[in-house]
């Protein structure tokens, strides 16, 4: 008897999450190391020209997650649904356009330099500082654009490594250059961010050797001007529920900046820059989950494959809890470990830093949820109730509890108001769960919304890659299938299929087989990781091949590569 196991899901996860975990570490580490060399050379009060700026830094983010982001999930959906051309018509635009908004947001930003530094920083004190910071910043932002653009479609090609090694070394680049530039030439803050641009320009060089790769699926293709406008229309749909959550936090950013200057002043600014940046290992973890889980989920629903979207899903929730309570704990109970990093000496900022990170680490646990809850539901195409999350957690409930809470328990009141808005926006997600699934008579459930497969209907095997295993589920299969006139075919099909593909591999571990018995129809679905051959086309070179038996007897075969 031969059941469903994971081994094939989890090992893709395996596959996807660390390269995707250690390209987020090389990032969000890299970001907290640059905010500790710039406290450390220059000074903790130069972070506030860091915290200041960094709405600006939140909006490009929106516009490279939206587009890139964006476009790899409709790309791995047209894969999953065979078509190439729409695949590669999403990478296409989706990196062109990147770059092209990138070199407008640095041409709009230096041409309107003084309007933009007016609205971002309302102490005059900080101006120069943080003028010196903007300037350099916006000149390394279509590096920025470009890198990350080509870094989200080279894990759709299952390619992970390349996008961890080129952001790792951008971000090595980026620090060797803080020594050089503040160490060693005294620039000042305005040395970060030149650092941090010729970080951007080395990674984006490496990650261009993606195009000379033979390997690779995605290609650039033309299209004519309202095609790449309605297509690019579409990237945007489906990228901005989850890059929403980067426009409201420009929008909380601010806010908060505002805040935060009017009611506690330049050692508030420092405590929230120091939270804001201890946040960047927590996303390390919940991004590696998400962006795997986003990624995966997206080809395993399209394909109604329920079941191994529940899986998915319990270990990107596993993975992003379980760093989520550790690093709040520490914080909680540790705060002066941050307070050494960051070389906070001063009798003034130690208070207030140390208050601030407490209670501030305790909304670390729900950003997890509600962070992998956004990704999860723009996977499976809720694109409203992910943009209303989003809305939610980003900016409604922090911004209205922090106003509320501010002029009833004071300066605590800030702090607090990320935990409450984190409790609020899961509350919300509990009650629309509960709704959904009255609403369509239990079709959705549970607190991440999926479907379920009909048992009775759908049948569910893993097997190894051996013929023996192939024949005998073939037979069992069958028998499943007993009253229905298509049975016989139906293993034969399932018994050509996974024999070709187990002759032209040389070793293959778990072959994943499906068999769905529609009203009018059964459905035949096979995964498996093996090499990169297409499997239904007939080839006379090959002794083994039975794939034209399989053409007479099926109205239809598909083959697609996605994910590797």
């Amino acid at each position: 008897m031969y059941e469903r196991n994971h081994d094939l899901i989890y090992s893709k996860f395996k596959e996807f999450f660390f390269p995707t975990l250690l390209t987020a570490m090389a990032g969000n580490i890299c970001l907290v190391v640059d905010s500790i060399l710039v406290s450390f050379f220059v000074g903790v009060a130069n972070l506030s020209a860091i915290q200041l700026v960094s709405p600006l830094l939140t909006f490009v983010n929106l516009i490279y997650w939206m587009v890139g982001l964006g476009g790899s999930i409709l790309c791995s959906v047209s894969k999953a649904e065979f078509d190439d051309e729409s695949s590669n018509s999403y990478f296409s635009i989706s990196i062109s356009s990147l770059i092209i908004l990138g070199i407008i947001i640095t041409i709009v930003g230096l041409v309107f330099s003084n309007n933009i530094l007016g609205v971002l920083c309302r102490a005059q004190q900080l101006l120069p500082m943080v003028n010196s910071f903007y300037t350099v910043t916006l000149l390394g932002i279509p590096f920025l654009c470009y890198l990350m653009s080509v870094s989200y479609f080279v894990r759709v090609d299952g390619m992970p490594n390349l996008a961890f090694r080129a952001i790792l070394l951008a971000n090595i680049v980026n620090l060797c250059f803080d020594v050089i530039f503040m160490g060693v030439l005294k620039i000042g803050i305005g040395g970060a961010a030149w650092a941090t641009l010729v970080g951007y320009a080395v990674g984006s060089v490496f990650i261009s050797t993606y195009f000379f790769k033979s390997e690779r699926t995605l290609k650039f293709i033309k299209l004519k001007v309202k095609a790449f406008f309605d297509k690019f229309r579409e990237i945007c749909k489906s990228g901005f529920p989850s890059s929403s959550t980067q426009l409201y936090f420009t929008l909380k950013i601010y806010f908060y900046n505002v805040l935060i200057t009017l009611f506690v002043g330049e050692t508030g600014i420092a405590a929230f820059s120091i939270c804001d940046n201890s946040t960047f290992i927590l996303y390390m973890f919940l991004i590696g989950a998400s962006q795997t889980m986003s990624s995966l989920v997206s080809v395993y629903f399209k394909e109604e494959d329920y079941s191994s979207v529940s899986y998915i899903v319990k270990k990107s929730l596993m993975f992003a809890l379980i760093p989520s309570v550790a690093f709040s704990l520490i914080i909680i109970l540790c705060p002066n470990v941050m307070l050494m990093l960051y070389s906070v000496k001063n009798p003034a900022f130690v208070p207030t830093v140390l208050n601030a990170l407490r209670i501030f680490a305790i909304s670390f646990v729900g950003v997890a949820i509600t962070f992998l809850f956004t990704f999860y539901s723009q996977a499976i195409q809720k694109n409203s109730i992910s943009s209303i999350v989003s809305l939610l957690e980003g900016l409604i409930f922090p911004c209205g509890s922090a106003a509320i809470l501010l002029f009833i328990l004071g300066e605590n009141g800030i702090w607090i108001s990320f935990a409450v808005a984190e409790a609020a926006t899961i509350l919300f997600i509990f009650i629309y769960s509960r709704y959904l699934n009255r609403k369509t008579d239990g079709e959705y459930t549970g607190f991440f919304i999926n479907k379920h497969n009909d048992d009775k209907k759908v049948f569910e095997y893993t097997i190894d890659g051996n013929v023996k295993d192939a024949v005998e589920l073939a037979h069992q299969v069958q028998d499943y299938l007993s009253g229905n006139k298509s049975s016989a075919l139906v293993s034969l099909a399932i018994e050509e299929m996974l024999v070709n593909i187990i002759n032209i591999n040389d070793n293959i571990d778990a072959i994943d087989v499906i068999v769905r018995d529609n009203d009018d129809n059964i459905l035949i679905s096979i995964k498996d990781n093996g090499i990169d051959f297409n499997p239904v086309i007939e080839n006379d070179d090959l002794e083994f091949d039975n794939i034209s038996v399989l053409n007479k007897i099926a109205d239809k075969n598909d083959y697609s590569r996605v994910l590797g």
